[in-house]
């Protein structure tokens, strides 16, 4: 019998063998001294003890969202805390009074759903992700016993083709933009479709020129968003701008390349907004914004015959079912050959 603590909870764990079996019981407490008079006091036989494994130690939801915010900040991104977590939590909050989490009934988020989803599908859509999967957690807690998310579907959104661009309508972009740094910016997201965050972070020791190739590494302050490196070769245009900075073999290993002085990384929502600004610019549509550069670099890949579990590896997706949002463009490549004949 022994005391155990992981990243799936917060409270101490005690495994113990019943009936020739690995069991583990949560001790309900953060503090290590609690802990060990729980497993002195702790009896696999006795009534009281099946009790406390069986009975949910329910918090108030203000003391789980900064519990499970915290989680979220250790295990996932900095950006997917601020775009779902946070704004999912302050809406909930504002419709559910700070109650434990046990009283949060099925009719409470089925009715905080519908509310949410008669003014924005896409919101009501994304809140009942972000929550369903905080709730589970809570269950994996130990704090309730079931998720009452788990009972309502998901709200459905029309969904669209992501908007692409071709190598002529980045070269408008091009155009309308003055500064040098931001042009190799897009220029490197179209050829490369590595994430603005991963841009930001791209450092000299990613680059291989040997091999051509730049591996997106993880570090102590960058983790790629499925949590892998994975390795992208370099189009000879971004491997253009790379040697425009420092000849070969002279680059700082572990330099940023793209920063404005001291080596500080830059913004991205300043970068976002100066690719809008170049869209609008040149006319194009609206609807283009900096992560299309990503969809074109795999939307050009698809149209020229490269297979959807190669664009999955070269992305970095998890899932190949993510990928296959670009598969229309291969129906179409194929419905296109036909006409040919």
């Amino acid at each position: 019998m022994y005391l155990v603590l992981n990243n799936k909870s917060p409270y101490y764990q005690l495994i113990y063998l019943r009936d020739g079996k690995r069991t583990t019981v949560s001790t309900g407490t953060s503090d290590r001294f609690k802990a060990e008079v729980f497993k002195a006091t702790f009896s696999p036989d006795q009534k009281a003890n099946q009790l406390v494994i069986n009975k949910p130690i329910s918090p108030l939801l203000s003391k789980f969202i900064n519990e499970y915010k915290t989680y979220v900040i250790n295990t996932y991104s900095e950006k997917y805390l601020k775009k779902a977590v946070t704004p999912a939590f302050n809406q909930l909050t504002k419709y559910i009074p700070d109650a434990c989490l046990e009283k949060i009934t099925i009719k409470n988020v089925d009715d905080f759903i519908s509310m949410v989803y008669s003014k924005s599908k896409f919101a009501a859509s994304l809140y009942h992700r972000t929550l369903k999967a905080a709730f589970n957690k809570a269950v994996i807690w130990n704090y309730i016993q079931a998720n009452p998310f788990n009972k309502i579907k998901t709200p459905k959104v029309a969904k669209s083709f992501p908007v692409y661009l071709s190598e002529v309508e980045l070269i408008q972009i091009l155009n309308k933009t003055d500064d040098q740094l931001l042009k190799n910016i897009f220029t490197t997201a179209f050829y490369t479709g590595m994430r603005l965050n991963e841009i930001l972070n791209i450092k000299w020791s990613w680059i291989n020129f040997s091999q051509d190739i730049i591996t997106v590494k993880n570090s102590d302050g960058f983790k790629t968003k499925s949590k892998s490196e994975r390795i992208i070769p370099i189009h000879h245009k971004v491997k253009s701008i790379l040697l425009g900075y420092f000849p070969l073999g002279t680059q700082p290993k572990n330099d940023l390349i793209f920063y404005r002085k001291n080596n500080i990384k830059l913004n991205g929502e300043f970068i976002s907004k100066q690719f809008k600004e170049a869209v609008r610019a040149a006319d194009l549509n609206d609807d283009i914004h900096f992560h299309s550069l990503r969809h074109s670099f795999a939307s050009n890949l698809v149209q020229r015959g490269v297979n959807l579990y190669v664009v999955k590896e070269l992305l970095g997706h998890e899932n190949i079912k993510t990928t296959q949002i670009y598969s229309h463009l291969t129906q179409s490549s194929l419905s296109n050959a036909v006409c040919l004949l």
